[in-house]
């Protein structure tokens, strides 16, 4: 499975689960990543799984675990607990990868609907239960074979989303446990900024790290909800020939998921959706990382 394309569901909201699964086959792919919310609204993730397997699709990832970084033990517990479902959901469906948004302030748990003591914004301490909730998840995860991947996000969603905001802070959290228990994610929405990511895409390769690439543009202006400011590729300003080819200089050669949250592109219809990003992955990521990827062994 070399740099197969894939579809994030984050990029089609408006569809159920079947229906992205049906789209994705239209459109001649053979892959999807779905989010949790689908899997609960298909019936649960065993029906899930037979959704997907029916349409002759694969599960790449599945999102999300993560927000980790309560500091109240009884909202600390249901974090736990709502990864321990995810992780199970994931082996369900036959994803081994369980993408991780580790978690913001506690400060700003109320804007994503949560609660906590908005006084409380020491990154420091938010790291701190961060790493230990990795910790404690790893036995559990590498018991339904699943890896956690740790996904840093650009600095602006530091507060409320993700105290890791650099594929190198991601790195050295993974690396207090063994690769196949513990990966990264390179989003290219998130790290394209970052003046050392191709060293940083070269540790994880040497590490074992990447366990998934996804790809989607930076837009200009901000869009007034932040979380909405992705792009179609070749609409903003990554730099996807480069990106790419540190990824695939790294070893990497698995599925690449197009994950876009973006007003126009959400609300768009699927088709024209998955026949875009087709093209543009075609015409800007997977010629270079095909001409970078380490010729196969003789």
């Amino acid at each position: 499975m070399s740099f197969e394309l894939s579809l994030n569901t984050g990029t089609t909201p408006q569809l159920s689960l079947r229906e992205a699964v049906e789209a994705v086959a239209a459109a001649g792919l053979e892959h999807i990543g779905p989010w949790r919310h689908l899997l609960a609204d298909a019936g649960g993730a065993e029906a899930a799984a037979r959704i997907i397997a029916e349409a002759g699709l694969s599960a790449t990832t599945l999102c999300r675990g993560g927000f980790l970084t309560p500091s109240e033990p009884a909202q600390r517990a249901e974090a736990l607990e709502s990864n321990r479902a995810a992780i199970r959901e994931a082996a369900t469906i036959g994803a081994d990868e369980l993408i991780m948004v580790v978690g913001g302030l506690p400060s700003a748990a109320h804007l994503l609907g949560g609660s906590g003591d908005r006084s409380d914004t020491s990154i420091v301490d938010a790291r701190a239960r961060m790493s230990e909730g990795i910790a404690e998840l790893v036995p559990y995860a590498a018991e339904h074979g699943i890896r956690l991947v740790l996904e840093p996000l650009h600095p602006m969603y530091a507060a409320d989303r993700a105290v890791l905001s650099t594929l190198g802070e991601a790195l050295d959290v993974a690396g207090e446990h063994p690769a196949e228990t513990v990966g990264v994610v390179v989003d290219t929405f998130h790290v394209w900024w970052d003046p050392q990511l191709g060293e940083q895409i070269a540790r994880a390769g040497r590490e074992g790290r990447i366990a998934s690439y996804q790809v989607c543009d930076f837009n200009l202006p901000i869009a007034s909800d932040a979380l909405k400011s992705r792009g179609m590729m070749g609409d903003g300003h990554v730099d996807f020939a480069t990106i790419s080819r540190w990824v695939a200089e790294a070893g990497y050669t698995g599925p690449v998921e197009v994950e876009i949250f973006n007003e126009e592109i959400n609300s768009q219809d699927a088709a024209t959706t998955l026949e875009t990003m087709t093209a543009r992955y075609g015409e800007l990521v997977l010629p270079a990382l095909q001409a970078a990827a380490p010729a196969p062994a003789p």
